[in-house]
Parts: structure tokens; sequence; C-alpha cells
């Protein structure tokens, strides 16, 4: 009996030692990790909006968009047997991008001519057969009739077979691939994207009180950001007719690109002289997040920073005017954005 009692305090002992050590272990394993405070304040530089004046231009902001980009779909059923392009090659209008198996159609189509030649023969020879009043009229005509349905008939098979070859309707850069090679598709299956930019096309958000110094058709200058003051020449193409909530005005601007400079989804801005100067409340250009089609800043209230979308009209490179979104007296970030998230706590140095 002692004997049992002596191993049961002897296991509880090893057992009690084993636990122990284990958290021992857990403790110094939870010590080395690096858990991130969420909580945490990040350290940032802020600012304040300003009046600031637009001299001798008024700039505009927006981004660049392809003037065509289109899915090429298939118009027919059937094994895909032949890709011709990958992504991001460039095809001319008309090129053969993918071709679905015929071999069916065609023997269709063999079948078609041995019938067309059948009715032809039968044609003529009832034709020869009536001169002589060797049959009625009505059988002629029927043989006629089935002339003309078997020659139908034929068309509608090229067609098909036509339709297995899928070509470009322009020219412009595969930028999706959307089919591999012995894919099944059927009619509408989307197998290419294709993207044209010949040519492009800006659109900008211009305020109701601006809007009248555009006309379509007008030549104006535009920028690329990534081109610095380089300008690029652009025409007016259309003028929205309907206001926005923010009471701005979309104004799309067709700018050539024959030796593909610029992309689509760049930065641009257009450019218009101004004769007087204007002053307008407006926000560093740095402190600018986002796109600017939806331009976005941190505003700072007690020590949060709160992701704050706001309308932008004019703008010089430096600073952009604030519409609507943001008032004077809010303090915004200008430095320090990337390690931002909404409603994050900050410190100011």
């Amino acid at each position: 009996m002692k004997r049992v009692i002596t191993i049961i305090i002897v296991a509880v002992v090893l057992v009690g030692l084993v636990v122990f050590k284990l958290m021992s272990n857990k403790k110094e394993v939870q010590a080395k990790i690096f858990i991130n405070d969420v909580n945490a304040a990040v350290l940032v530089k802020t600012g304040a909006p300003v009046d600031h004046s637009f001299e001798s231009s008024l700039s505009f902001l927006g981004s660049f968009d392809p003037a065509r980009q289109n899915v090429v779909g298939s118009d027919a059923n059937g094994k895909v047997v032949s890709i011709r392009f990958e992504e991001g090659d460039q095809v001319g209008q008309g090129k053969l991008l993918a071709k679905v198996d015929d071999e069916m159609l065609q023997l269709q189509l063999e079948g078609a001519d041995v019938g067309l030649e059948g009715q032809k023969n039968d044609d003529r020879r009832y034709s020869n057969l009536e001169r002589e009043n060797a049959v009625s009229g009505v059988q002629v005509e029927k043989t006629k009739l089935g002339v003309r349905s078997s020659e139908l008939q034929k068309k509608q098979i090229q067609k098909q077979i036509k339709s297995t070859s899928i070509t470009a309707p322009y020219s412009g850069v595969i930028t999706k691939k959307m089919v591999d090679l012995g894919s099944f598709v059927g009619q509408g299956t989307p197998l290419f994207e294709l993207t044209d930019i010949s040519s492009l096309k800006l659109t900008v958000n211009v305020p109701e009180r601006d809007v009248l110094k555009f006309k379509l058709g007008q030549a104006v200058a535009i920028r690329a950001d990534i081109y610095g003051v380089r300008e690029f020449p652009g025409k007016i193409s259309n003028i929205s007719v309907v206001a926005d909530k923010a009471h701005n005005f979309k104004v799309q601007i067709t700018v050539p690109n024959p030796k593909r400079e610029l992309m689509a989804g760049m930065y641009g801005s257009v450019r218009l002289k101004n004769n007087e100067s204007v002053t307008r409340l407006s926000v560093p250009r740095l402190a600018l997040v986002g796109s600017s089609k939806n331009p976005q800043v941190y505003v700072v209230r007690n020590k949060v920073a709160y992701l704050t979308t706001f309308t932008a009209g004019t703008s010089d490179g430096d600073y952009i005017e604030v519409v609507s979104g943001i008032k004077k007296g809010d303090v915004i970030v200008v430095k320090g954005q990337v390690n931002l998230q909404d409603k994050t706590n900050v410190k100011t140095n």
C-alpha cells in the first residue's frame, strides 16, 4: 500500500514538473514574438487646407482611359484548336486571333455541295422536259425552289464556318486572354480583351463655375504626371449635360497617342489659360490619397486619422482645390499616409 502511495506521489510530482516546464517555455516563446499593437499611434506630419491662388492657368485632374476596350467573344460552338496571340501582343484589325474546330461543318458543306449539284441537275432535266411538254410547270417550279433551298443551306454552313475564325475587330493590344488551347466554347463565350490605345480619353470633373470655359471641339493642352511639364495636344469630345451631386460636370478630351507614349490608367490633367488669378481653399497634392477620380485625404480629429473623400476642382501641380468635403480649419496628414488606415491613432512630431 505504501509503495502504491509513493508511486502516485512521484507521478504527481513529475506531471507538475512537466507542466511547469511547458508554461515556462510558453512564456519565453511569447516574449520573443512581436505582436503589433494596432492601437499604437503612428507618427505623421500634418498641415491644414489653405487659401491658394491659382495664377495664369487652370488645371483639372483626371486619368486616361483607352479609346476602345472590348471583349471579343466566340460566335461558334466547339473546341479551340488554335490560338495565335498571347497577352501583351499587338494585333492588327482583321487578324486571326483563334480558331474553333470546323471539321464537322466542312463535311456538312461537302454534303450541301452534293445536294445542290443534284438539285441543279434535276432542274436542267425538268426544264428540258417542260419545253417538250413532257412535265407540268408545277414540277419544274418545285425543282427550282429546291435549288434555291440548297443554295441557302450552303450559305448558312459557310457562315458557320466563317464564325469559327475569331478575328480582331480593330487594331489593339491583347490585355486579357480568357481561353486556352483545347477549351470548349459556345456562342458568346469571352475569349480576349482587346484594348486600343492609339488614342486615349481623359475624363475630368469640372465645377459648375468653370464648365462654360470648355467648348466642344476646343483644342486644349494635356499633361501626364509621368512626363512632368511636357504637353500633349487634346480636343474636347464630350461635355456632360447633367451635373453630379457635387455640381461637377464630366468633360472628356480625346488625346492622340500614335507613339503609345501614354498608357491607360495614367494620371493626367487638362490646362486652360486664365486671364485672372483665383484664390480657392486647397490642400497640398502631397496629401492626396487614392486616385484623382476619387481623391481622399486623412483628416485628424482627436488624434485619430479619418480617411475622407472630397471633391477636387482646379489644380496647379502643387495644390488641389477643395470644392466640398473638407473645410477650413481641418487638420490633414501631409506625410506618413502610407502607414495609415481609416481610424488609425496618430501622433505628430
